[in-house]
């Protein structure tokens, strides 16, 4: 496969993250507090399907690990959401297993499979533990927010998922300099405003929407967040 057609398929992934940042914090910044809507749970599932494939194609241990941890939480949440049986029950079955072909794909494809991966000359030792290690800590962010919202029966992104994101964060964005991501590098440096942003919604700072003094702004971001479940 093309390498601009695998870069195509790792931005395309990054884009929906990156949207489903940006329309849970139009969403916060009006309501001035953290809040986690439908949207944000239904991107991030699309997203890891395509960040899924583009780790595997990319021979990248950190992303494939990572991918494969938090896939099924995304499904959870939705089901907190009452969103889940809201999709067609073929689309909902074929994205159920979609998790178990790829670890098929990994053991027994040709060109593409977890000896590759782990045998990937671009990627060091050190720098696939290190890049592990981000991802663990990065996707250890939604196990952290699927138990807290079990314990309280409501999808909900506590302050302990913006603390642990902004640590993954970083060291994923020192991961992708070292190899020469540009999709990680990408997503990671426009993420990491949301995340610190979203730690200061929840010690009380005022709504950015608040501070604004130009109307025609203000009801954008009002519109654009009402449209946002």
């Amino acid at each position: 496969m093309e390498p601009y057609l695998i870069y195509g398929l790792g931005f395309s992934a990054q884009l929906l993250f990156f949207a489903r940042t940006i329309a849970q914090w139009f969403k916060s910044e009006k309501e001035g507090e953290v809040l986690s809507p439908v949207l944000y749970w239904q991107f991030s599932l699309l997203g890891s399907i395509l960040m899924l494939f583009y780790g595997i194609l990319r021979l990248d241990f950190a992303i494939v690990l990572g991918q494969f941890m938090v896939y099924f939480i995304y499904i959870r949440n939705l089901q907190l959401k009452n969103a889940w049986k809201k999709i067609h029950r073929i689309v909902r079955i074929l994205t159920a297993l979609l998790p178990l072909v790829c670890l098929l794909w990994l053991i027994f494809g040709s060109s593409h499979n977890f000896r590759t991966i782990l045998e990937n000359q671009e990627v060091s030792f050190f720098l696939m533990i290190w890049g592990s290690a981000g991802q663990i800590i990065f996707t250890f962010r939604f196990i952290y927010q699927w138990l807290y919202s079990e314990n309280r029966k409501s999808s909900v992104l506590p302050l302990g998922f913006w603390l642990i994101s902004t640590l993954g964060s970083l060291m994923i964005f020192v991961y992708s300099i070292f190899r020469l991501d540009p999709v990680l590098f990408a997503a990671h440096s426009l993420g990491l405003f949301i995340y610190i942003r979203n730690i200061l919604l929840h010690y009380g700072k005022r709504s950015l929407l608040s501070r604004l003094n130009i109307p025609f702004l203000n009801r954008l971001f009002h519109k654009i967040s009402d449209k946002i479940n």
